[in-house]
Parts: structure tokens; sequence; C-alpha cells
């Protein structure tokens, strides 16, 4: 007879060793011209929690050139023209699951493979990704997850020409950290749209609403926003709720702290701006949250 503590002890084992594989590997972290990008999660056990980063590196991840043939094929001329764009675009997607236990990840991974599945379907159909790829997500977790168990995501694309647009569902807003101006840069309200966390009401525009039922209504339409980094130099940090709320005591780090922190170290690479930050946070206060941070930076 087995014990029911080895058993347990085997079973978490093995899914932190299956969590581990979904972890961005280096070669994942985009790479465009002009744009220097870098970017982790600290979790909080040190083993797996429920924040989780996606790179789309468009033109390592697929073979757009075989797509952009099988397009001209197909005769669709549109697709073909959003797969070219993609040449000069990444993607990155940042998750957090409410909790940071390892079963917490268990969320976490069905959503990275879900993404990245619904994501070749995109290509495939319209040439790159769209907010259809959202609503999806959004209506299936509605309908398979616990209202107790929530997800806050961005997703965003930075193209070569420094325009980055991005889509929020309750997450953390970017912030911008200007070169020129040595500070985090104000930002309208209105370029900072925002939608309830994935999951917690369903779509409104799928095809499938009327089989839906909720008493709580349903999510509007996902809105993109659209911000581009002017200067030379300029910092775009994406970010989870463990770094925003970070904290010793009463104080803050963020944003105070942080920004003399980068103030600091600005004109550094993207990797060593995000080893810098991870180790005066981590110096700051022992963390009571996942973190996970991701630099983009204008070069």
């Amino acid at each position: 007879m087995t014990d029911p503590l080895t058993d347990l002890t085997g079973e978490l084992k093995n899914f932190q060793e299956i969590a581990k594989y979904i972890k961005p590997l280096p070669g994942e972290i985009p790479t465009l011209e002009g744009i220097d990008v870098f970017g982790d999660t600290i979790p909080l056990n040190g083993v797996a929690g429920g924040d989780h980063i996606i790179y789309v590196d468009f033109k390592k991840r697929y073979d757009l050139q075989a797509r952009i043939r099988q397009g001209q094929l197909d005769g669709r001329p549109d697709v073909v023209a959003n797969l070219e764009r993609c040449r000069t675009r990444a993607g990155i997607a940042l998750m957090d699951v409410s909790g940071h236990q390892i079963t917490d990840a268990m969320m976490a991974a069905m959503l990275h493979q879900a993404f990245l599945l619904g994501s070749l379907y995109e290509l495939d159909m319209f040439g790159h990704i769209t907010k259809r790829l959202f609503e999806n997500l959004n209506s299936r977790l509605y309908q398979s997850s616990s209202r107790e168990k929530f997800v806050t995501m961005i997703y965003g694309e930075i193209a070569q020409d420094t325009t980055f647009r991005f889509l929020s569902a309750a997450h953390p807003p970017p912030v911008v950290f200007s070169n020129e101006h040595d500070r985090f840069m104000e930002v309208s309200p209105d370029l900072c749209t925002s939608f309830p966390p994935i999951g917690t009401l369903p779509s409104n525009d799928v095809i499938d609403r009327s089989k839906t039922k909720s008493a709580l209504g349903f999510k509007d339409q996902y809105e993109l926003n659209e911000w581009r980094l002017m200067g030379r130099g300029d910092i775009l940090l994406l970010y989870t709720d463990g770094l925003l709320e970070h904290a010793r005591g009463a104080e803050s780090y963020f944003q105070e702290r942080l920004e003399g922190t980068i103030r600091a170290i600005k004109h550094q690479g993207a990797r060593e701006i995000f080893q810098a930050i991870k180790a005066d946070a981590l110096g700051f206060a022992a963390p009571t949250d996942d973190i996970s941070l991701v630099v983009i930076k204008r070069t």
C-alpha cells in the first residue's frame, strides 16, 4: 500500500516539471530592430505560481514566409498583408491568476495552451492575432472555471516603429519612463481602457451568446489602446499586481522607489534594467505575491 503523502509529493513534483516547460525560454524573447525586450516571473514560492508570460515573436515562432505563400495561393491579399506586418512586430501576453500556489499554475498552463492554439487559428484565418481570440478565451474560461478564480491579463504588440497596441482585462496599466524627462509620464485614462478579468463575465460579441446565461450580464466588446514610445531610450514596463502592491509596511515600492531605480540605470539594456529592479525590489521587502515584469526599451 502506498503512502498518501508520498503520492501527493510525487504528484506535485510531476506538476512542477510540467509547469517548468511552459516557462518562456531565453530564445523566445522578441528581437526587433530598435527595441530591446526582457522579462521574467519571480514566483512567491520559488517554483511556480499564478503569473505567466508568453512571448510571440512572429518571425521566430511561425514560418511566416510559408504562410505568406499559402495566402497568395489562396487569393487572400488581406491575410498576406497582415502576415507581412507581423515581420516587424512581436506580442507579449502577461497573465495573473488569482492566488500564488503551485496549483494556480495549472490555470496559467491551461491559458498558455489555449492562447497559442488560438493564435495558430488566428494566423490561418486573418494573418494576425485579433480581439476575437480574447473574446473566445474569455467565453471558454467563463464556462469552465470557478467564479472564485479569476485571471487578469494584458496582451500587447510592440512594432519596430515603436507603436504599442494592447488589450487589458483588469490588468495594471503599463507605465512609460521618459529618458528625456527622467521620470514616469502621465497617461490619459482614455488610453488605458480595461475590461473585467478573463472569465468573470461572458462575452456579448460571440456567436454562441444566446446559449450563455449570466445573472450579472455580459462584457462589452474588447477595445485596443495604442501608445507610441516617442523618445530614444524610453522604457515601457508591463507588470503584475505583485509589483504594484509591493510594500514595506506603509511604504510602497511603486512608483517613487521604482522610478528612482530606473533613473539610475536607464542607459543600460532591458535585461540589466530588469535585474536591477528585481534586486532592488527584493532588497526593499520580502514579496507577498508572485511578481512579474517585462521591460521594453527603445534603443
